[in-house]
């Protein structure tokens, strides 16, 4: 059965990929928003598979690498307060800041946890409460229902050693932002599945409708992707721009409204420091004022120091989609997944990370 499945879905792959040659007349531009596709469309060398009228590029849809320094700053000064716990996911442990990493203040004494879901944060602030349990919140409108549902948890139990810094990100504002510099053109989006399972696809109709860019959401295997890079081929032949779902399965057009309503409920859209981009109105998440008692940033006195990039680092401009990881000088030689220099290099879902990776796979 499983050969037969394997066999099957290469039926379709192949199909996918005659259609996507016998239709693409037009040069046309296609960015994958998420940093999952960028890992699925280098493993399974899908650019190779794909006609020259058609150029991949990868976008800012990596949580950890977006992540700006100064941003990353608080998190580490905020760790090393005295009687503080942090706790964090893990791929955010590696990434440097402006002099240092959590991972490095965790060596230097500071009580830095790893959870693998806020309510692991939870409890180790019902376990330790003469302690401060800060949460460091990053993600996109993917994992931010699960900090909100903590938070109201926390409120609920009385919890008052429990803290979330948030550096949320939202994902439209961002697009458009980017669209709007003008700095790259781009006639197609790959939208992300596991963003749009919760926001839905409403929110890219201004994308299609202003920018006449195509958009369709794109589950995350190969096949998904190439139906998705058919479907947005066939709105650019037609000169067309709408949104479309080519994850059905996972992605309903108004979303989760469930998770939405927890997201609304303790968050206010705010502006956001994006690595490489700067601040963009309305593309983050602050608590609200009747949260605020929950806010790491207002409730804590902490100086996180100047800012400073790593130097050489192009980091910034990968995610912008202007340069690729084989621009940077410091690509597979200063820079590797062993020691990275930046945190495009750190996070299993960066580019950088990707293309070192899989670098012999996708040669194109």
């Amino acid at each position: 059965m499983r050969f037969i499945d394997e066999y099957r879905r290469s039926e379709l792959a192949q199909g996918l990929v005659r259609r996507i040659h016998a239709k693409s007349t037009r040069p046309a531009r296609l960015m994958e928003f998420c940093g999952g596709h960028t890992v699925a469309i280098l493993r399974h060398g899908l650019r190779q598979l794909l006609p020259p009228t058609i150029q991949m590029l990868s976008g800012p849809g990596c949580p950890v690498c977006v992540t700006a320094s100064a941003d990353l700053d608080k998190a580490i000064a905020l760790a090393k307060l005295p009687g503080v716990i942090t706790t964090t996911f893990g791929d955010l442990m590696k990434v440097p800041g402006s002099f240092s990493s959590l991972q490095q203040a965790k060596a230097e004494g500071a009580d830095v946890r790893i959870v693998y879901s806020t309510m692991d944060a939870l409890q180790i602030a019902r376990e330790n409460p003469q302690a401060q349990v800060v949460f460091i919140g990053i993600g996109f409108e993917t994992t931010a229902p699960t900090i909100a549902a903590s938070i109201l948890q926390a409120e609920q139990e009385a919890l008052a050693n429990y803290y979330v810094l948030s550096l949320h990100k939202l994902t439209p504002p961002i697009v458009q932002a980017l669209l709007s510099s003008g700095e790259v053109r781009l006639e197609g989006i790959v939208c992300p599945g596991h963003v749009c399972a919760i926001t839905g696809s409403v929110p890219y109709e201004p994308v299609a409708r202003n920018f006449g860019v195509a958009c369709v959401v794109s589950g995350f295997e190969p096949v998904d992707i190439l139906q998705a890079i058919d479907m947005l081929v066939s709105q650019i032949e037609e000169g067309k721009p709408r949104v479309e779902i080519a994850y059905s399965r996972g992605v309903r057009p108004e979303g989760n409204v469930h998770a939405l309503k927890l997201m609304d409920s303790v968050f206010a859209a705010a502006p956001a420091l994006w690595r490489g981009i700067g601040e963009v109105a309305g593309s983050g998440l602050k608590l609200k004022d009747e949260y605020g008692r929950f806010d790491a940033e207002r409730e804590f006195e902490f100086d996180p120091g100047p800012t400073c990039e790593p130097r050489g680092c192009i980091c910034g401009e990968i995610l912008r989609g202007v340069n690729t990881p084989a621009d940077c000088a410091l690509f597979a030689t200063l820079c590797t997944p062993e020691r990275p220099v930046g945190p495009c290099m750190v996070s299993s879902e960066g580019s950088c990370s990707a293309h070192f990776l899989y670098r012999d796979a996708d040669v194109g």
